[in-house]
């Protein structure tokens, strides 16, 4: 029923300023993000938040024997965070896809617990405008 494996997905996720590009492929269950294992990122919050995708995978038994390899840049250490869960999630989603690509239980599954898992958020900061020194505040007027 299942079409024969891919040799190895690449996917990415974006947030604010972040970007992570994830590369799932077969090995041993290892997890690395900037060539460090998953299990020693700091902080514990950001941690986490990373492991929610592989913690839904591997309940639903799609996790196997793959090596995921992350590299991000740009950003805060909560938008780089929210990348990285995103491609991860793509990429276990493309990986256990059949012939059709998308795994359609485990894609059902992340929708169900958080939408942003598959989906990038398009929020950005806005500009800052001239009179003031940031995006809303303005130079006091006292002429009124």
């Amino acid at each position: 029923m299942m079409a024969k494996k891919k040799k190895s997905v690449e996917m990415s996720g974006k947030r604010k300023t972040a970007v992570a590009r994830a590369t799932v492929k077969p090995g041993q269950g290892r997890v690395r993000i900037n060539s460090e294992p998953v299990e020693i990122m700091q902080p514990e919050l950001a941690r986490r938040k990373t492991m929610e995708p592989l913690i839904i995978a591997d309940a639903m038994n799609r996790l196997g024997k793959v090596d995921i390899s992350v590299v991000t840049s740009g950003g805060g250490i909560m938008g780089q965070t929210d990348a990285i869960r995103t491609a991860i999630a793509r990429g276990l989603v493309h990986y256990n896809g059949g012939a059709e690509g998308v795994d359609e239980d485990l894609r059902d599954e992340y929708l169900r617990f958080d939408r942003s898992l598959l989906v990038n958020d398009p929020r950005r900061k806005e500009p800052k405008h001239q009179l003031g020194r940031g995006a809303r505040r303005k130079k006091q007027k006292s002429y009124r």
